[in-house]
């Protein structure tokens, strides 16, 4: 008679990183990432290799300031956080400990929040959207150099009203193939649910704002730099949705340096207004990837 496995609960973690010293999200043996740097850690911590979920991989050099992963343990390693100290709790006390252990590291990896996910969570497919940042300098004169690492100098003037104009017209659920470096049994298909881009009268800094159910890998810095295109005179109005509808990757689909790229949020449904949103997103999300 076989022994039934022992009961998991499921863990959520809100993180952020600065990502210029790592190469991405997603683990690669021998290189420095994110998500290696905290499977690490968790690993010492639980005392075996643990297995994380994140809402959105980020590209070698993007940052995050809103990141959300989930994993799961057993009861027992749970408890067994706050190494069996009654008066202790065990969301705390992770938070405490991984941040000990990610302080060793060269990156900047910082745990915000631990807690016991909801019945049906799962970082990656619950989420209902994403939202990113990108910050574009195009004026010397307004370059703050302590923002470099996280700022596009960009060399010619830009047109903001120009670029917007590009951006609201490729909202919408449509096939990103132009924008997307594909994955295999990946869809390319996106609702882009907010695009734009603003400039601070005092700095001058351009800041562009993006928002969809779901980023494909490369999808922010592709169409960044497609607006970008227009709005310094390289191609004409009305030329990125022209690319969008030839769902063609080539040569002409550059992507704007990663360093300037920030994972802001992501949101989920309340699970204290309907109990089963979260396993429901999940469910749903699941079957239009596989079937798309």
């Amino acid at each position: 008679m076989s022994t039934p496995s022992p009961a998991l609960v499921r863990v959520r973690l809100d993180l952020a990183y600065d990502g210029t010293t790592y190469k991405g999200w997603a683990t690669q043996p021998g290189l420095p990432t994110v998500q290696g740097a905290l499977e690490a850690a968790l690993a010492m911590i639980i005392r075996r290799p643990v297995r994380t979920v994140v809402a959105g991989r980020t590209d070698a050099g993007v940052h995050a300031r809103g990141q959300v992963v989930h994993f799961d343990v057993t009861e027992a390693e749970w408890k067994a956080v706050t190494r069996h100290r009654e008066a202790l709790e065990p969301e705390p006390t992770l938070v405490r400990r991984l941040s000990g252990a990610l302080s060793r590291e060269e990156g900047a990896v910082v745990i915000h929040r631990a807690s016991l996910a909801p019945e049906g969570f799962d970082a990656r497919f619950s989420a209902l959207w994403r939202s990113y940042r990108y910050a574009i300098s195009d004026s010397a004169e307004a370059r703050d150099p302590l923002d470099r690492g996280f700022t596009y100098w960009h060399k010619a003037p830009l047109d903001v009203e120009l670029m917007n104009a590009e951006a609201r017209s490729v909202l919408g659920l449509h096939d990103f193939l132009t924008f997307c470096k594909p994955r295999e049994k990946a869809t390319t298909i996106r609702e882009l649910q907010a695009f734009g881009f603003s400039r601070d009268a005092h700095t001058g800094l351009i800041t562009a704002h993006l928002q969809a159910d779901a980023f494909c890998h490369n999808m922010v810095r592709a169409l960044v730099a497609a607006t970008v295109q227009v709005g310094e005179g390289r191609h004409p109005a009305g030329w990125v949705a022209g690319r969008l509808e030839a769902m063609v990757r080539d040569a002409q689909t550059r992507l704007a340096p990663p360093h300037a790229l920030v994972l802001e949020h992501v949101e989920y449904p309340d699970p204290g207004a309907d109990p089963e949103a979260l396993g429901a997103r999940a469910a749903g999300t699941r079957a239009r990837r596989v079937r798309l």
